[in-house]
């Protein structure tokens, strides 16, 4: 059975040209998604090595070349078909700033801002006119604080912290929200000497230590408390 040929698109997510859909005239024949992180490195006095510490994830940079080509279409200018996309890294006057997108092809999306468009003309008409060219285009990855906060929960807190029981609540319930995992409501249970995990009394102050606590690792699997 012969599959449906699917666009590539470009949609503009906020501003002023918000709803916009911007398609490809011919879809990437590859593109490439970065992941990296930062990392520091201190150099304590009589090591030979540094030692190195994480500082940060790195937001995802897709990027890929995309082709445009007016010369079987009538041979006109072929910037007017890319400056759609190029326009996307100049300042929105409602926002100030350049708009968010979202890259859509397929199953594949990526909502991100469009860092950098570069532009390779490579064929003419007679009089100069451009009908073919390449653009190289960057999207960083755009997330909004929360979006980061909730999605993924980090199972392991760089501190401690505090929580106050409110209402009916359990272990359970208390494990998934802060840990995004049932499972943990042993290492909530041990650091606070808990002997019944169903029942918490509105008002109690729980510790929920870092996942990493030696004092109070979670043992997957384990039983009891």
């Amino acid at each position: 059975m012969k599959q449906q040929l699917t666009r590539a698109t470009v949609e503009v997510l906020k501003g002023s040209a918000k709803g916009t859909v911007i398609e490809v005239l011919f879809n990437p024949t590859e593109y490439n998604v970065e992941h990296s992180a930062s990392f520091g490195q201190t150099a304590p006095p009589g090591l030979d090595n540094p030692i190195t510490q994480f500082v940060n994830g790195n937001a995802q940079v897709l990027t890929m070349d995309l082709l445009f080509d007016t010369y079987t279409g009538g041979g006109q200018d072929v910037s007017e078909r890319t400056r759609r996309l190029t326009d996307l890294v100049h300042v929105n006057g409602d926002l100030h700033a350049p708009p968010v997108v979202r890259f859509s092809w397929g199953v594949f999306l990526f909502t991100a801002v469009i860092e950098k468009a570069s532009l390779r003309f490579t064929m003419f008409l007679a009089d100069g006119t451009p009908v073919r060219a390449t653009l190289s285009v960057t999207f960083t990855q755009y997330r909004t604080i929360q979006e980061q906060l909730e999605k993924p929960r980090r199972n392991s807190a760089d501190r401690t912290k505090r929580r106050r029981v409110e209402g009916p609540n359990s272990l359970w319930l208390l494990a998934d929200r802060e840990y995004g995992d049932v499972a943990h409501w042993r290492h909530i249970a041990r650091a606070n000497r808990i002997d019944d995990p169903g029942r918490l009394t509105p008002g109690t102050v729980l510790l929920l230590p870092p996942l990493d606590d030696p004092t109070t690792e979670v043992r997957r699997g384990g039983q009891g408390t």
